[in-house]
């Protein structure tokens, strides 16, 4: 884990004020890093719904395969996740280890181990011990209390450099409910669904299926467009938690009006930590912006966006504060969606640098030079061919870059 905070880190940390039916505890195990936790134990009243989305890797953790099967029951009592070890490509000590974790977690509680849900992040490859967690369990769900979100975003860090949390409080009818989350990345960066781990809990009383739903629409714009390197991880794990503790009104489902509110807030949750991931992107200096207009359709703009924000000679000359244009021209012809050279339009920011295919008549280097100088670099295409549009987050790649995935096994 890297001890500078990165530049890009939140100027202040929101206060996260108690979920009702939720309870939390952190510890250190010494799985990989000293003197410092790296476990984590959220504990849920009975009968909490619970909704994800999961990489789409071919080579998923085996907490991933546990996760995926829990919740097609809907319902949590328990997540643990650790830090310092992904527990991935492990075979069969891997699914082992899931296994006693969750049976141990669930005779904790009192439940079924697919009440139980598990993540893991760090190195790849090496076999989790789970002497190295089970003993921990009972001593951090006697412990657990309802406060303590900013010390579990900071358990579950890796490369990260910052505990990365949002919340939010909304009402459904007379309820108020409030929604709180953290999540963990910095690297190995990329959508389907978004490299890194997020946990978010809330007291409003959801049935899974229209929690689900929810979820799926919130986590397009969002998790799942936001890339420090194009690299999918094996660990990807999203989960909101529902405790009904709120009491208010079950809503009928993802489109009833009553719950407008919580989903305008759940998304606006989700997009707060997923620019954070990509804020705190490896070695990262600059927050990348591209915004993608005039597409044939919003997939079309979103697969050119990925294509110019994933680029390395993009990312390159944004570290450099190289006002370099051609390179998003190459980028927009690399992608493969339709594209016509001499109805693209360029900004970086305010500045339109290529206009109708060609240089901006007028074009000032002074001054795209001093946009490339912001901390949040807005690049922003527009092909003129449609109303496709979608905004995808990313960051600059420099020399750090390399220096901490160089030593990350070290």
């Amino acid at each position: 884990m890297s001890t500078a905070v990165s530049p890009l880190a939140p100027r202040s940390v929101p206060d996260l004020p108690p979920v009702r039916g939720v309870r939390i505890a952190t510890g250190a195990a010494g799985i990989k890093y000293r003197d410092r936790t790296d476990v984590l134990l959220m504990a849920f009243d009975e009968g909490t719904a619970v909704a994800g989305v999961l990489t789409t890797t071919r080579c998923p953790s085996a907490p991933v395969d546990h996760c995926r099967r829990a919740l097609a029951g809907g319902r949590a009592r328990v997540l643990v996740v650790n830090s310092g070890n992904a527990n991935a490509f492990t075979g069969r000590h891997g699914v082992a280890t899931t296994n006693s974790t969750a049976e141990a977690a669930a005779k904790l509680a009192g439940c079924s181990a697919d009440e139980v849900f598990l993540a893991s992040t760090g190195v790849i490859g090496e076999p989790l011990d789970p002497n190295k967690i089970v003993p921990h369990l009972g001593a951090l769900s006697d412990r657990a209390a309802p406060d303590g979100w900013l010390e579990a975003a900071r358990a579950i860090m890796t490369t990260d450099t910052y505990a990365k949390v949002a919340t939010a409080s909304v009402r459904i009818g007379d309820a108020e409910v409030r929604i709180n989350g953290i999540a963990k990345g910095a690297g190995m960066i990329a959508p389907d669904m978004a490299t890194m781990l997020s946990f978010v809990a809330t007291d409003a009383r959801i049935a899974p299926d229209v929690l689900q739903a929810l979820l799926a629409r919130a986590v397009a714009p969002s998790f799942n467009s936001v890339t420090v390197d194009s690299d999918t991880s094996t660990s990807d794990t999203l989960l909101v938690f529902a405790t009904g503790a709120a009491n208010n009104p079950e809503p009928s489902g993802a489109d009833d009006p009553a719950l407008a509110d919580f989903a305008a807030a759940l998304d606006a949750v989700l997009l707060d930590l997923a620019r954070q991931v990509a804020r705190d992107g490896e070695g990262a200096r600059k927050e990348i912006q591209v915004t993608v207009e005039g597409a044939s359709d919003a997939r079309s703009a979103k697969r050119i966006a990925l294509s110019i924000a994933n680029s390395p000679l993009v990312k390159t000359a944004v570290a450099g504060e190289d006002a370099n244009w051609g390179r998003v021209v190459m980028a927009v012809g690399k992608a493969g969606e339709p594209a016509e050279r001499d109805c693209l339009a360029i900004w970086f920011g305010n500045v339109r640098v290529a206009h109708e295919g060609e240089r901006d008549p007028a074009y000032s280097e002074a001054e795209a030079s001093a946009a490339m100088r912001e901390e949040v670099i807005a690049i922003r295409v527009d092909l003129g061919l449609g109303s496709g549009r979608w905004t995808v987050y990313s960051c600059d790649l420099t020399k750090e870059y390399v220096a901490i995935n160089g030593d990350y096994r070290s």
